[in-house]
C-alpha cells in the first residue's frame, strides 16, 4: 500500500465513521441518563430506515425526505423500545432489561427480515454521482462527505439540546441525581422516554446514511452496527459524548485502512483488537484518566 491509498482509505473511513459517531452517540446518552445499555438501539436505527423505504414504495420522495422519515420512524421506535424493555421493568434489576434489550434486538430484525425477505433492498442516496478530484489519484466522495456533513449538524443540534434547552437541563439532572430532580417536579419516566426518541431519532438518521453510503439496507447490518456502536462506546467512554465522536471517527478510519491493507475478512478482527487494547491500558476511554493495575 502506497500513501496515496492509505490517504484514500483513511479518508473515507473517517467519513463514514460519522455514522458509528451518531450510534456511539445514542448509546452514551442513554447509558448516561440510565445507566443502562439499549442492545436493541442499532436494530431499531435499521428497521426506521427499512420504514422510511416502505413509504418510498409509496409516494416518490427525494433523499433528503427519506432521512428524515427514517429518524422519525426510528425516533417512534426509540419510544417503543422505551416502554417495552425499562417502563415496566424493575431498573433495580439491570440484567432484566439488558435481556430485554437481547430480546428486542431479535424480534426487531426477525419483523425486517420476514418483510423484506432476508433481502437486500436498495436505498436513496445524495451526491453518490459527485466525486471531488484533488490530483490524479486522491478524491472524495460527494455522498461520503454529504454524510459526514450530516451528521456535524445532527451532533451540534443535540449538543444544543442538552446544553442550552430545559429539557437538556432536565436530561443532565436525572442522568446525575435522579432523586433530586424527582424531589423539583421533574418526571423522570418522561425525561427517560424522550431521551429515547431524541437517541432514536439520531439512529434513524445513522441508518439512513449507513445504507446510503452502502446503497443498500440488510437485515445482516443490525448486528455489526450494534457491535461497532458498542465498541466506539467503550473506546470513547462509557457517558462520554465527546469520546464517543472521537471514537466513533477513529474507528471508521481504522477499518476501512485495515479493509484496504488486509481485506474484508480482516478488518472486524483488528477493529477487536483495538477495543482489547483500550480495555486493557485505558478501560475508562480516550478522555479518561490514566488507571493502576490492582
Amino acid at each position: 500500500m502506497d500513501f496515496i491509498d492509505f490517504a484514500q482509505s483513511v479518508t473515507d473511513g473517517l467519513l463514514f465513521g460519522a455514522t458509528y459517531a451518531l450510534i456511539g452517540i445514542g448509546f452514551t446518552l442513554i447509558f448516561g441518563v440510565m445507566d443502562k445499555i439499549n442492545l436493541a438501539y442499532a436494530a431499531a436505527a435499521i428497521a426506521g430506515a427499512y420504514a422510511s423505504l416502505g413509504f418510498l414504495s409509496f409516494m416518490a420522495a427525494p433523499a433528503v425526505v427519506v432521512f428524515l422519515i427514517a429518524a422519525a420512524a426510528a425516533g417512534l421506535l426509540g419510544y417503543g423500545v422505551y416502554l417495552c424493555c425499562f417502563r415496566f421493568i424493575p431498573l433495580a434489576n439491570p440484567l432484566a432489561t439488558l435481556m430485554a434489550t437481547v430480546g428486542m434486538l431479535i424480534f426487531i430484525d426477525e419483523v425486517v427480515v420476514h418483510m423484506t425477505d432476508g433481502m437486500p433492498q436498495p436505498y436513496p442516496a445524495l451526491f453518490d454521482d459527485v466525486y471531488i478530484e484533488f490530483g490524479e489519484f486522491y478524491g472524495l466522495r460527494g455522498d461520503l462527505l454529504f454524510i459526514f456533513g450530516l451528521a456535524i449538524v445532527a451532533t451540534v443540534v443535540l449538543l444544543y439540546l442538552l446544553y442550552r434547552t430545559r429539557l437538556g437541563l432536565a436530561t443532565r439532572a436525572v442522568a446525575q441525581q435522579p432523586v433530586a430532580a424527582q424531589l423539583v417536579g421533574m418526571s423522570v419516566q418522561r425525561t427517560n422516554a424522550l431521551t429515547f426518541v431524541i437517541t432514536g431519532v439520531l439512529g434513524g438518521l445513522a441508518g439512513a446514511m449507513i445504507g446510503a453510503s452502502v446503497g443498500v439496507l440488510s437485515p445482516l447490518l443490525a448486528l455489526p452496527i450494534t457491535v461497532k456502536g458498542l465498541i466506539v462506546t467503550v473506546i470513547g467512554g462509557l457517558g462520554s459524548i465527546p469520546g464517543a465522536i472521537v471514537a466513533g471517527l477513529m474507528v471508521g478510519a481504522l477499518e476501512n485502512f485495515f479493509l484496504t491493507w488486509r481485506g474484508v475478512t480482516e478488518r472486524d478482527m483488528y477493529v477487536m483488537l483495538l477495543l482489547f487494547v483500550f480495555l486493557a491500558f485505558r478501560p475508562g476511554g480516550i478522555f479518561s484518566h490514566s488507571a493502576q493495575r490492582d
